[in-house]
């Protein structure tokens, strides 16, 4: 659908950020535009003040949204492939009329068209918590994206440590990239990775994110944020989602910093983001098809591997989290709905008690106790 648009000579571009009712779009840039902008490269080497060479027009535009678009309730996130009609070349202006189908989608953050995830993880200083790394990973093999793994501060440990992590992470079902961000270790190796791909990158705060993206972004400035001693994470730097361009090509989201992420997935799919689960189950099948792998007899998945206890714990905190929405869906099922007073018409619902745990007992019930209690006696 692309190649339709294009054909037709329309401009398409990726929304690169967003806010308000302002979407920042980077257009696709044409051959030539590409030859005008090379040209006047070359010539503002070998000159400080190249005359008499047209400026290429500016390929990132200030757009609104058309009305039809708004009426029709079609949302623009970043990362989306518009068309953009009327561009205003000297004021930058734009209107997005098109929003082209998505290849992925993701909630939180709120992006389109992501290709992978890249984690980022320190090794030291804040330490490598297996716990909390687990539960990024789930988070991030709930998506369907493909993961990539970076730990970064790798000079603050030993070789024979780093293969020790990378032991550990090989049994978990992934093959991690150690980088140094502050001594350059293996950043080249990392942005190779997310060339021509529009990349999400993620993790706690604290493990130099932002210093990442400022290396593989000459042009960047972001805010770096120092680790905090008492707590050995970082304080959040980031405060909005927006795609920055790579040198190599392809855009890198930096999304908002958080500590843990929500375990929203369903219950019964959970086992299928552990990598060394899915290796079991691609070889044997449980005995039941509902299987939560806890207490099951004949279950493929139970046994001795490392995360299986992470696995306990995750499922306990989905279970709940569906329990959670289920009670959201019914809020009869512990509400109850009360008129308010002063014959206003108004109601509103209030936690409704245990049936029969709290109601006062009746003057006659007691009484009849008592004659019992007195009959017994006799």
């Amino acid at each position: 659908m692309t190649e339709d648009f294009a054909a037709t000579g329309q401009l398409l571009g990726t929304v690169v950020a967003v806010q308000a009712n302002f979407y920042r779009v980077q257009l696709d840039e044409d051959g030539e535009m590409r030859e005008m902008r090379e040209m006047r490269e070359m010539r503002e080497m070998r000159e400080q003040d190249p005359p008499h060479l047209p400026h290429p027009p500016d390929l990132l535009l200030l757009c609104t949204r058309r009305t039809r678009l708004k009426k029709i309730g079609q949302q623009v996130m970043v990362g989306d492939r518009v068309v953009v009609e009327e561009p205003d070349w000297a004021g930058g202006r734009g209107a997005i009329a098109d929003v082209l189908p998505r290849q992925s989608e993701l909630d939180r953050p709120a992006i389109a068209n992501v290709n992978q995830i890249l984690l980022v993880f320190a090794v030291a200083d804040p330490p490598l918590e297996p716990y909390q790394l687990s539960r990024f990973l789930i988070k991030a093999e709930s998506t369907g994206l493909d993961v990539l793994l970076c730990l970064n501060k790798s000079d603050l440990i030993s070789q024979q440590e780093q293969q020790q992590v990378s032991d550990r992470l090989l049994g978990w079902g992934y093959q991690p990239i150690f980088i140094s961000v502050k001594d350059g270790i293996n950043t080249e190796q990392a942005a190779r990775y997310l060339s021509n791909k529009i990349t999400v990158i993620a993790g706690p705060s604290g493990v130099g994110k932002s210093s990442l993206i400022n290396s593989l972004i000459n042009s960047l400035e972001l805010r770096v944020g120092e680790v905090s001693g008492k707590l050995a994470r970082g304080r959040h730097t980031t405060r909005h989602i927006e795609l920055f361009e790579l040198p190599s090509g392809g855009l890198l989201a930096d999304t908002p910093g958080f500590n843990q992420p929500d375990m929203d997935c369903i219950p019964e799919e959970l086992i299928h983001y552990f990598p060394e689960a899915r290796k079991r189950l691609a070889v044997a099948s449980c005995r039941f098809s509902d299987c939560l792998h806890r207490d099951e007899p004949e279950c493929a998945v139970r046994g001795d591997w490392e995360r299986y206890e992470h696995y306990l714990e995750f499922l306990d905190a989905a279970i709940a989290h569906e329990n959670q929405l289920h009670q959201q869906a019914d809020p009869e099922s512990t509400m109850k709905l009360k008129s308010k007073s002063k014959g206003k018409g108004q109601s509103q619902y209030e936690p409704k008690l245990e049936s029969k745990k709290y109601r006062r007992i009746s003057r006659k019930t007691q009484l009849q106790d008592l004659q019992d209690l007195y009959r017994d006696e006799e």
